[in-house]
């Protein structure tokens, strides 16, 4: 009896749409953040255990050549946050933006501007930033 030999190609399309759709069932929430040329998305995902854990994924948008010739691509980067480190985590975002709003002359400057405009058309201002993560 002769061999018979099977041969499967299997294209990067093919691996594009496999790994798509292998993702795709792991988000069960997601967020897209919008700001300037950044996308910054979070997920909630979950593993093969059926715990959740977040994946946050900043995109930038780069346009690279000139006038006629140029091209857009996309460059990301991911941070995976599980459960147990959820409260370190926000305390320490939390302590880094008080840092940040404490001692960042520009953004003392800008919050001054945006009061000083906001008295002049008698808006309440609040330069409080508060994150509440629940799960």
């Amino acid at each position: 009896m002769g061999t018979i030999y099977l041969l499967y190609i299997v294209t990067m399309e093919d691996l594009k749409k496999k790994s798509m759709t292998e993702t795709d069932k792991e988000i069960v929430f997601s967020k897209a953040i919008k700001a300037g040329k950044r996308i910054y998305y979070v997920d909630v995902r979950k593993n093969k255990k059926d715990d959740m854990f977040l994946a946050i994924t900043e995109s930038k948008k780069i346009i690279t050549g000139e006038a006629n010739s140029t091209s857009v691509s996309f460059e990301k980067h991911k941070i995976f946050l599980y459960k147990e480190d959820f409260d370190k985590f926000v305390n320490g975002l939390q302590e880094a933006i008080k840092f940040i709003e404490d001692n960042d002359n520009s953004a003392n400057n800008i919050e001054n501007n945006i009061a000083e405009q906001d008295d002049n058309e008698n808006t309440d201002t609040s330069s409080d930033i508060k994150i509440d993560i629940e799960f």
